[in-house]
């Protein structure tokens, strides 16, 4: 006796949701996602400093003096201007607490 047309897309249905039901979950999802997130807490975080840009407008002059000096120094002008900043910053903290 052959199925109705009706029958054979129930029973193919249910065979369907039989393997989706027995397959196994992804490891994104349930317990492997408690792995990934103390993997990433186990990073260190301030491993690496946080860079901010900065915009500014120097005299050609002064720019020029910068990346002539910049050439010598680890770290080019990013290195100098922070070096010169935390300079500044320091003599002028000390100045107020006095």
């Amino acid at each position: 006796m052959s199925m109705k047309k009706t029958d054979l897309e129930k029973h193919l249905a249910k065979k369907l949701d039989g393997k989706l039901k027995s397959g196994s979950i992804p490891q994104r999802f349930g317990q492997g996602a408690k792995a990934m997130a103390a993997k990433a807490e186990a990073k260190p975080k301030d491993a690496v400093p946080k860079l901010v840009q900065l915009t500014c407008k120097l005299p050609a002059d002064l720019a020029q003096r910068l990346r002539d000096r910049a050439v010598t120094v680890e770290g080019g002008v990013n290195a100098i201007l922070t070096q010169a900043a935390a300079q500044w910053l320091d003599s002028t903290a000390q100045m107020q607490s006095s």
